[in-house]
């Protein structure tokens, strides 16, 4: 197991914006060494707190299994677990849990005990809701709010979804989605709402398993199987994360961002001390802001594109903080053999293939996968094709952000209540507001100058065309505008300022710093309040700091004058900032982490050899023969090869091996998919016979 360059524990004990309450201590073994967990806490975190990040060896070829979407979405994380084969991060810690490596082909448990057949209980609803996230809670509110029974399932202990992920403040429309809000506030807003409407069940602890041809849906809800009928059905299961194949992609260390995101806020766990991010898109952005904030060292972000795809704020973020961003590069593998502990990267041409002589090296220990996000959309589909009424909402409907699942949510539930034969107000503009909140960034347009004349004012470095209104919400003077009254416009300064600070605070992108060009006259001085979202002592008052543009280029040096928190303002705080007159309307933020020299370049292993089906180990170069061979149907692949047989049934690669058949040049018209599979996860045989998962006499707390 590694354990090696990370602490004892690897919790973290303070966080700049999330609140960390001390829990409960529950023992467990693992592999013969006793540990513990926190109360309620995944297997796959709480062996991540003890610096383990190996938990076994896959039967096929003894390659080490880590994790790699910690959403229940692939099987990376196996774990025998009181002698039940369990996926580690979906499964719940119990007190003195015995946990062991899976090497080999485990043994099934013995059992003199007889297979019984009981009733499966069933349920009748009107509206049945899969999926706790924003757009899931959305939608149960509005049908709440109208008296409509309505029942909620979510797989996960607690609803929210993404959202307690998101430390971030929002983007989007003030008063339409929360925008300027953290996404773990919008989850305990949304939760509590819903929490005071009757006619609402929440089934926590729910998974959806399948929708079947007389229009029941399968729920395995807490170990129990249950059959609910719904008259009408919304799916909103939210996104997986695509994976992306390159020698070394199955290393433990290499994962998702969602994965790092879920380890590191909503399990306070720090599983990195060196990463690297490959993607460019919000997610990949995002992710790096959250690994700096938990004090993880950021080496560097690739992205295949000539720019990053994800909102421009974000990546000016990262850049100011001293993350190299290489666009037009791509991943060439991942070194390690038991761990990652390395990354090459490359240009890339307009194929995106890396262009040899290229390549940099670093010496990482995780490598986050942000390469796009998938709808979960399989119960979405299996409904449609028994002609039961359907809707989708969130990302299962269209990949998004979050402030957009948020409004989904709201307009499709008020859909369903229309469906119902209920009266319900659709303001007509919301679906042109919906199309605004899905849109994608628009063009980026040059700053506009400062101000002549005036001694107070800010500058607004939003420069980007994306849906976003707080800026000019919270000044108090109003005197940041939109000059076409669209969301979508860049935010401009018309008017007087008062340094009172609240845009810089109020901005989700951060993109706001006030400038102040009178505040020492005789030393030339000026003072900059530039938003802050890390922990004070990483300033400490009277220190020099080096001040840096949007683009992260050092401008020169500024004097912390103070530092302003104020816990209604989203804990973003404000850093009062001594630069020169001649810096004052360059500088954009502070430099924490100093750009690393790359390491040598390091050989690559051949770029046809790397794992595609993690489940089964079916390699790039099998598959290829098979495709070259003539195969067109991926079920023909899952025959010969087992690609797409294993537990995850095919999440992790039907989409690698239908970018083969592009890249061979084969039409998508051509290639028959993958066969869903009845039950869209794994359920046990015994929960189908109407027996109960001893699970669920079992509990986090001692005897």
């Amino acid at each position: 197991m590694r354990t090696e360059g990370m602490p004892a524990s690897s919790r973290i004990a303070t966080h700049p914006v999330i609140d960390i309450a001390e829990k409960r201590r529950v023992p467990f073994v693992f592999n013969g060494t006793h540990l513990w967990a926190e109360e309620g806490e995944m297997i796959s975190s709480a062996l991540f707190a003890h610096g383990i990040h190996q938990f076994g060896h896959h039967p096929a070829d003894g390659s080490p299994q880590g994790i790699f979407c910690v959403n229940g979405q692939c099987s990376q994380c196996l774990v025998i677990a009181d002698g039940i084969p369990v996926k580690a991060c979906m499964t719940a810690v119990r007190w003195d849990m015995d946990v062991r490596s899976c090497e080999g082909l485990p043994s099934l448990p013995e059992s003199d005990s007889p297979v019984s057949f009981e009733d499966i209980r069933q349920v009748e609803t009107q509206v049945l809701v899969i999926g706790g996230g924003p757009a899931g809670i959305c939608a149960a509110i509005e049908l709440g709010r109208q008296g409509i029974e309505c029942l909620l399932v979510d797989d996960k202990p607690s609803l929210g979804g993404k959202l307690t992920l998101q430390t971030h403040s929002f983007f989007g429309s003030r008063s339409d989605c929360f925008a300027g809000t953290r996404g773990i506030r919008i989850a305990e807003l949304l939760s509590s709402e819903l929490a005071g409407l009757s006619s609402v069940e929440v089934w926590s602890d729910s998974l959806a398993v399948g929708v079947f041809s007389d229009r029941k849906v399968g729920v395995l809800r807490s170990g129990e199987y249950v059959l609910v009928s719904p008259r009408v059905l919304l799916v909103a299961c939210g996104a997986r994360e695509k994976t992306l194949g390159f020698p070394g992609c199955d290393l433990p260390g290499v994962y998702g961002a969602g994965a790092f995101q879920t380890l590191v806020n909503r399990d306070l766990i720090r599983p990195s001390e060196r990463l690297f991010v490959v993607g460019g898109g919000n997610v990949g952005l995002i992710g790096s802001y959250h690994a700096l904030q938990a004090g993880i060292e950021v080496v560097g972000l690739c992205e295949a594109l000539p720019q990053c795809s994800g909102y421009k704020v974000h990546e000016d973020k990262i850049r100011r903080l001293g993350v190299p961003v290489f666009t037009s590069h791509t991943v060439v593998q991942a070194h390690g053999s038991e761990h990652v502990e390395g990354i090459t990267i490359a240009r890339c041409d307009e194929n995106f293939k890396a262009i040899d002589g290229t390549e940099k090296s670093f010496d990482v220990d995780t490598v986050l996968i942000a390469v796009g996000l998938s709808p979960v959309n399989e119960l979405l589909l299996q409904a449609k094709a028994f002609g039961m009424e359907v809707h989708a909402a969130g990302d299962s409907e269209e990949i998004a952000e979050a402030s957009a699942a948020i409004f989904s949510g709201k307009l499709i539930g008020r859909r369903i209540v229309r469906s119902l034969g209920i009266e319900c107000d659709i303001p007509p503009e919301w679906d042109g507001l919906a199309a605004i909140l899905r849109s994608k960034p628009g063009p980026a347009h040059e700053q506009e100058a400062p101000p002549r004349g005036l001694r107070r004012f800010p500058i607004v470095r939003c420069a980007q065309e994306i849906p976003c209104d707080p800026c000019t919400k919270v000044c108090p003077k109003k005197a940041i505008v939109f000059e076409d009254d669209s969301i979508m416009s860049v935010p401009v300064f018309r008017g007087e300022c008062l340094a009172c600070g609240r845009c810089v605070a109020g901005c989700p992108g951060l993109a706001i710093v006030t400038v102040e060009l009178d505040y020492d006259p005789e030393e030339k001085l000026a003072l900059l309040t530039v938003p802050f979202e890390f922990s004070e002592e990483k300033l400490p008052r009277e220190k020099t700091v080096v001040t840096v543009d949007s683009d992260g280029r050092q401008v020169g040096e500024g004097r912390v004058a103070a530092v302003k928190s104020n816990p209604a303002r989203s804990k973003c705080r404000q850093v009062l900032l001594e630069v020169p007159y001649g810096d004052a309307l360059s500088v954009a933020g502070i430099r924490l982490q100093d750009e690393q020299a790359p390491a040598a370049p390091r050989t690559s292993t051949g770029e046809e050899g790397f794992v595609v089906c993690r489940c089964e180990r079916v390699r790039k170069s099998e598959i290829l023969e098979q495709i070259r061979a003539g195969v067109r149907d991926m079920n023909q692949l899952k025959a010969v090869l087992r690609a797409g047989l294993g537990a995850c049934g095919g999440k992790t690669c039907r989409e690698l091996i239908a970018g083969m058949f592009r890249e061979e040049g084969i039409p998508a018209s051509q290639v028959t998919p993958f066969t869903l599979r009845p039950f869209e996860a794994e359920v046990a045989l015994g929960a189908l016979t109407g027996s109960r998962d001893a699970k669920e006499s079992r509990s986090n707390t001692e005897p």
